[in-house]
């Protein structure tokens, strides 16, 4: 039965990655466009739009929990059903199957198709149920209605897909090959998020080191052109791969202040063996000479990456020489998983897959080294003095919170707005944050005496 009405208002909640959220920051921008409003907090929405990510365990398994739940316990102020879109990865992974197994799904819409969500829900109305995962050679981009972001952190996309083809990931099949967005496109998009508010932008890919612009250059030159914008206070970068990690680059994080001592560089694992088996295409030892490499443009630098335990055929030995290769690292931070086979990918089909009580123990292990690594971080930063980017307030009277050039979440109490560098005093760590002491602002480009505070060691 179609709805009694087209929707008037939405909502969007987004799994995964900084590129799904990114989506779904656009995806809201696009149904704001067509004159659907977000829907209040507490209040169901006409339309709800599950943005997925197939990274995680189990993922497609959640999305039939949430979708039923939703058909369940939601209803419109007329008594009709919601309209329930399945945007993201496991859309484009599962296509007609959501449709054949969940009737209350109206759409069902891949990452690189979302752009075509308005006549989707056109037809929904009417009671045309609709799956599109087309992957089109040209971009979705230039559909989509102009950024209006406002927050101090924004986040911008400037290459999507891979070709590297890990053997347990499924982001080939689902995001497609590697392309790069137009360089004019990027600092377009930049200028309005930064006229729009925006302090902050962390530039968005699969692969984001593997950016180029027509001509072959590389992420270094898009970060240095950003970098000019004097009301653009911060740069970042996400997810990158070691072996796009060029020289050029590298020279960025001594040659820009703006581009901040943070790199997110996954290494997977730390045995040779098994990053062959995973066709990583790098070793433990290239991978190490990469970041002495990075540690020697820029030594404060904090390193953060991804592991996965259990990978099919995995002995304790190789397991030991991951601990082995975090010991030696030292990361501020580092996302780890348990290994879990995705339909269609090489690995789901190997030997040897590692029963769930090894995989749980060696995570055990791996996340106490992790974390020790990170406190270990946190600490050695107590006595600096350096810029916090103010995101949120804090659950207490008074405090703020917000993150330090080496993405540390700080709070702190005082004088501040959300969007406000601040200078702080780190004076305590913990685990995940640390504890500041506020010292002053940092002027606005438009004020005099604008200059970034230099990091430094409080005498």
């Amino acid at each position: 039965m179609p709805p009694a009405s087209p929707p008037k208002t939405y909502r969007v909640k987004s799994f995964g990655c900084q590129m799904n959220v990114y989506d779904g920051e656009r995806m809201a921008e696009l149904l704001d466009a067509q004159g659907i409003s977000p829907a209040a907090d507490g209040e169901q929405a006409d339309l709800v739009v599950l943005n997925t990510c197939h990274i995680r365990e189990k993922a497609s398994e959640k999305v039939y929990s949430d979708i039923g739940r939703i058909g369940k316990d939601w209803s419109r102020k007329d008594g009709s059903a919601p309209l329930i879109a399945v945007a993201g990865c496991v859309a484009q992974a599962e296509g007609e199957e959501i449709m054949a197994r969940a009737p209350a799904v109206s759409m069902v819409v891949g990452p690189q198709a979302y752009h075509r969500l308005p006549g989707m829900i056109a037809d929904a109305v009417d009671g045309r149920r609709s799956v599109d995962t087309d992957m089109p050679a040209q971009t979705k981009f230039a559909a989509l209605p102009a950024r209006r972001k406002v927050a101090p952190g924004a986040f911008l996309t400037v290459q999507e897909g891979c070709d590297k083809f890990c053997t347990y990931c499924v982001v080939p099949y689902t995001r497609g090959a590697e392309i790069s967005r137009p360089f004019s496109d990027l600092t377009d998009e930049a200028r309005r998020l930064v006229d729009a508010g925006a302090r902050e932008i962390t530039l968005l890919g699969q692969n984001v080191n593997a950016w180029r612009d027509a001509d072959g250059r590389g992420l270094e030159m898009l970060i240095e052109v950003l970098a000019a914008m004097p009301e653009l206070a911060r740069i970042r970068y996400t997810t990158s791969h070691p072996n796009d990690m060029t020289d050029g680059l590298i020279a960025a994080h001594r040659d820009i202040d703006k581009l901040m001592p943070f790199l997110h560089l996954p290494v997977q694992a730390g045995n040779d063996r098994v990053l062959k088996a995973m066709n990583r295409s790098h070793t433990a030892d290239s991978y190490l000479r990469v970041l002495d490499k990075v540690r020697a443009a820029r030594p404060d630098i904090a390193l953060s990456g991804d592991f996965i335990v259990g990978f099919p055929g995995e002995t304790d030995a190789e397991f030991e020489d991951t601990i082995k290769l975090v010991d030696r690292v030292g990361y501020a931070q580092c996302f780890s998983f348990k290994y879990s086979p995705r339909p269609g990918t090489p690995a789901a089909a190997m030997d040897n897959q590692i029963a769930a009580a090894v995989m749980d123990k060696r995570l055990q292990r791996l996340q106490a080294a992790i974390n020790a690594g990170q406190l270990a971080f946190n600490t050695a930063s107590v006595g600096k003095r350096c810029e916090v980017l103010v995101e949120r307030r804090g659950k207490l009277e008074g405090q703020w919170l917000g993150k330090s050039p080496w993405l540390q979440s700080v709070h702190f109490a005082g004088d501040a707005a959300i969007g406000d560098l601040v200078e702080v005093e780190l004076i305590e760590a913990g685990g995940n944050s640390l504890s500041g002491r506020l010292i002053g602002k940092t002027p606005r480009p438009d004020h005099p005496g604008q200059g970034a505070l230099a990091v430094q060691q409080n005498q």
